[in-house]
């Protein structure tokens, strides 16, 4: 079949029209996505934050000061914010991931937070004097950072307009902790009933063991260990954990016992010293050689170190 030149200019026009049409409601669509989230980003809405402030906030905050404990929690929710302060992330197991964060500083330096001009300021202090010179700067918010995991995540989903993205994580989370409980108690590794301990050192002498803190939230499970009748006084006390003596150990030392080393060489002694007593070597843990160790910080709440727990747990105890 042959065409004749009117023809085909006539078709040359029509496909042109087309592209150029096409392109258009390309743009359109993309401006209009652009034009929606930029919105999104001014929008606010009323909070009501942990100690009762009132304030409004941005829906969907883009930058972000986060300024207390469980930074590891803001990882899985693939928030990074503008500014932090080192104390919660210098050698934590997430350490590595975190990059492009400004140093506000321990305790909070205002002059840096009003430079880095967030849209949303996250704080752990509960101090009014730090809260009121925050919230000249930008809204702020105190944020409950020893709540339960679930707790804080959810909330932290609903802070940041990312309540998917914790869901999805806290259900996976849950589904491995579950599993790796099933396959200890399987394997033989431990067996069902069986109590753990958590026990660490202070500068000044002071010996603590753990309750509703850090390595013992991951441990005390339906499926995992129990805390035994002395620590969970402690938990029904709703208390993190309890200054004991050396003498009153016996007391509250599990079939299992972890130690979380300590930083300061005042503490690393005095863990020391525990281990050479007579109190600890007569410990049952202890001559069953059911003793781990694990670094303070690798011990923390947050998310992503609970996620390196699942992992690492069995790997202390396969030893």
């Amino acid at each position: 079949m042959r065409f004749s030149k009117e023809s085909i200019f006539l078709f040359c026009i029509l496909l042109v029209v087309s592209i150029l049409t096409a392109c258009s409601s390309t743009n359109e669509e993309g401006n209009s996505e652009a034009v929606q989230t930029e919105e999104k980003v001014k929008q606010t809405r009323s909070y009501k934050d942990y100690i009762g402030h009132e304030v409004e906030i941005p829906v969907s905050p883009e930058k972000v000061i986060y300024h207390g404990e469980n930074y590891g929690d803001l990882l899985p929710l693939q928030v990074e914010p503008i500014g932090a302060s080192y104390s919660w992330i210098k050698n934590f197991i997430f350490e590595d991931k975190v990059s492009n964060v400004e140093e506000v500083g321990f305790p909070i330096n205002t002059e840096k937070v009003l430079e880095l001009q967030p849209d949303l300021i996250i704080i752990a202090t509960t101090d009014e004097k730090t809260y009121e010179q925050l919230s000249k700067i930008a809204p702020t918010i105190v944020f409950d950072t020893f709540a339960p995991l679930e707790a804080r995540l959810i909330e932290l989903g609903d802070i940041l307009d990312k309540k998917q993205e914790a869901a999805d994580w806290l259900n996976e989370y849950d589904k491995k902790e579950e599993n790796m409980w099933k396959q200890l108690v399987q394997d033989g590794t431990i067996k069902s009933g069986e109590t753990a301990s958590v026990l660490t050192y202070y500068p000044g002498n002071r010996l603590f063991v753990m309750a509703s803190t850090g390595l013992s939230q991951v441990l005390y499970d339906p499926d995992g260990f129990k805390p035994g009748e002395k620590i969970q006084q402690i938990l029904d006390a709703k208390m993190g954990f309890e200054e004991i003596s050396l003498e009153t150990l016996p007391e509250f030392a599990g079939d299992r016992i972890f130690i979380l080393t300590p930083e300061t060489d005042e503490a690393i002694q005095s863990t020391k010293d525990m281990l050479d007593s007579s109190i600890w070597k007569g410990l049952p843990a202890v001559k069953n050689e059911n003793v781990y160790t694990l670094e303070i910080q690798k011990s923390s709440s947050d998310a992503s170190t609970r996620d390196w727990l699942l992992e690492e747990i069995p790997s202390l105890l396969k030893k």
